[in-house]
C-alpha cells in the first residue's frame, strides 16, 4: 500500500513464539512496501529477529529509532527466554501477555498509533493468567475502558461488526438497543474506512426470521434495530440500510452490494464469514481507544518451521493497522 502522509507508528508483537507468529512477522518485515508504509517498532531482541529471519530465509533492515524503511527493535521484558515449539506453556503465554502490555503502554505514551499482533494460543494465555472471555475484554480491562466494544471481522471484500458477542444466545435479545446498534454501525464505518474505502456502504442484519415480519416474529427490529439504523444514518451521516433478514443479506454483501454488515450476535456473522473466506480472516479489536489488528487464524503448530503458512491474513491485518493508525496519527496532529 502507498506510504501515508503521516506514516503511523505500529507496535508489532510476534505473537506466541511456540507457533508460526515469528515466521509471519519476519516475512512481513522483509517486504520493503510494508517498511515504507509505517514506522514499525518490533517487540523483540536483535537475536530473536536474527533467528526468525534466518529460519524464514529473509533479511530485514534495522534502525536505531522509529522510521520508515527499517524496523526499530525495542525488545521485550521477557526477550531471549526459550519457548518450546508446538506446545502450550506458561512461558509462551507470559511472553505474549507482557508484550501486549508493553504495546498498550507504547500507545498510551503516544509512541504508537496502532498495534498489530501475530497469532496467540488461548490455552497458553489461560495458563499464564488471562482469564477474560477473550482478548478484547482483556484489552478493555487493561485500559480501564468500559465503553462499547466489538470484534470486527474482516475478509476480502466484506467486514462485519456485532452488537453482542461472546454471550449465551438467551441473553442476546435483552442486550440489543438502538444505542448499541448505532455504536456498532459507527465502529464498522471507521474500520471499513481504515481499510481504504472512502464511502462505506453498510447494512444491518435483523435478529428475527424475516426481519420480524412486522412484529409477528418479534419486535426487536421495530423497537430497537431500525431506530438504531435511523440514528446512524440521519444523525451520524452514515450510508447504512436495514434491518435485513440475515438469511439473505450476506448474499448481497458477498456480491458487492455492501462493504460491511452489522450483526446482532456472534454466530450470525461468523458462520457466513467463515463460509465465504475462512482462511483469509482478520480480527480488529473494535471500539477500544487503540486500534488493534491480528490475523484471525491460530498458531498452527502442525506447520511450524516449514515456511508454508499463508502470509495473506497477516498482510491484511498489517494493512488495516496502518490504515487505522493513520486515523490515530491524524487525530493526534489535528
Amino acid at each position: 500500500m502507498p506510504a501515508p502522509a503521516l506514516a503511523p507508528r505500529i507496535a508489532l508483537t510476534f505473537g506466541d513464539f511456540s507457533g508460526i507468529g515469528p515466521e509471519l512477522a519476519v516475512r512481513l518485515l522483509s517486504d520493503p512496501k510494508n517498511l515504507d508504509a509505517a514506522r514499525i517498532s518490533a517487540l523483540v531482541s536483535p537475536g530473536e529477529l536474527a533467528a526468525a529471519s534466518e529460519a524464514a530465509g529473509v533479511e530485514i533492515p534495522v534502525a536505531d529509532e522509529p522510521t520508515t524503511g527499517a524496523v526499530h527493535l525495542i525488545g521485550s521484558d521477557l526477550q531471549d527466554v526459550e519457548v518450546p515449539l508446538r506446545e502450550t506453556t506458561v512461558k509462551a503465554g507470559e511472553r505474549v501477555i507482557r508484550d501486549l502490555e508493553k504495546a498498550l503502554a507504547l500507545f498510551q505514551a503516544g509512541e504508537a498509533d496502532a498495534i498489530m499482533f501475530l497469532p496467540l494460543n488461548k490455552t497458553s494465555l489461560h495458563l499464564a493468567g488471562m482469564h477474560e472471555e477473550d482478548e478484547l475484554r482483556w484489552f478493555a480491562k487493561k485500559l480501564g475502558f468500559d465503553g462499547f466494544t466489538s470484534e470486527v471481522n474482516v475478509i476480502p471484500g466484506l467486514i462485519t461488526s456485532r452488537v453482542t458477542s461472546h454471550i449465551p444466545v438467551s441473553e442476546v435479545a435483552p442486550q440489543i438497543s438502538a444505542g448499541r446498534v448505532r455504536q456498532a454501525v459507527g465502529l464498522l464505518r471507521d474500520v471499513v474506512a481504515g481499510s481504504g474505502i472512502d464511502a462505506p456502504r453498510l447494512a444491518v442484519a435483523a435478529l428475527n426470521p424475516h426481519a420480524g415480519e412486522n412484529g409477528q416474529f418479534g419486535r426487536e427490529e421495530i423497537d430497537h434495530i431500525r431506530p438504531g439504523v435511523e440514528l446512524a444514518r440521519e444523525v451520524d451521516g452514515i450510508d447504512v440500510s436495514g434491518p435485513f433478514p440475515s438469511d439473505t443479506i450476506f448474499i448481497k454483501a458477498r456480491d458487492g452490494e455492501y462493504d460491511g454488515v452489522v450483526t446482532m450476535y456472534h454466530d450470525q456473522g461468523q458462520i457466513a464469514m467463515k463460509l465465504i473466506g475462512f482462511s483469509d480472516g482478520v480480527t480488529v479489536q473494535g471500539g477500544l481507544p487503540v486500534p488493534i489488528a491480528t490475523p484471525a487464524h491460530g498458531t498452527a503448530y502442525e506447520i511450524v518451521g516449514q515456511n508454508v503458512a499463508s502470509i495473506g491474513p497477516s498482510q491484511r491485518a498489517f494493512d488495516i493497522a496502518v490504515g487505522l493508525g493513520v486515523q490515530t496519527a491524524a487525530r493526534r496532529h489535528a
